[in-house]
Parts: structure tokens; C-alpha cells; sequence
């Protein structure tokens, strides 16, 4: 892992994870909090891996979540 790409998305990701969209707060609230809470699975949210910031993360398992929320369909979206 690079990490100075690591050091520049840390800002980004920072400022993600105050402002989730619609469909992160979805997932978030209504699925992950009542799993993680029943079976102590711990998730990260905006989660930065190299050059990219995973949605949501779960180490035990190595599992990454990345949804396609509205905000790919806007114009000043980043890639």
C-alpha cells in the first residue's frame, strides 16, 4: 500500500464519513448496526485502502462494501 496516496485520502475520507448519502445511512442503520450489534462483527465506514476509500469494511472478514449511490450521477462527481 502506498502511503502517501494513504496520507492524501485521509482528509477526504474524514469529511465521507460526516456526510453519508442517502443509501450508506440505509445500509448503515438499518442493516449493519443491528448485525454488528447481535454478533460484535466490527465495520469501519470510509474505510482508505491504497488509493481508494472502501464504503464500508470489515476486517475479521476481509470484506469491502462499496455502494453506487446518486452522488456517481452527479457532474462534478470524483473518480
Amino acid at each position: 500500500m502506498d502511503r502517501i496516496q494513504y496520507k492524501e485520502n485521509v482528509p477526504f475520507a474524514k469529511e465521507l464519513r460526516k456526510n453519508m448519502t442517502k443509501e450508506e445511512k440505509h445500509l448503515w442503520y438499518d442493516y449493519l448496526k443491528p448485525y454488528r450489534q447481535t454478533f460484535g462483527i466490527a465495520f469501519t465506514r470510509q474505510k482508505v485502502f491504497g488509493n481508494y476509500i472502501l464504503d464500508f469494511y470489515c476486517p475479521k472478514a476481509k470484506l469491502a462494501i462499496e455502494l453506487d449511490g446518486s452522488q456517481h450521477y452527479e457532474e462534478d462527481a470524483l473518480y
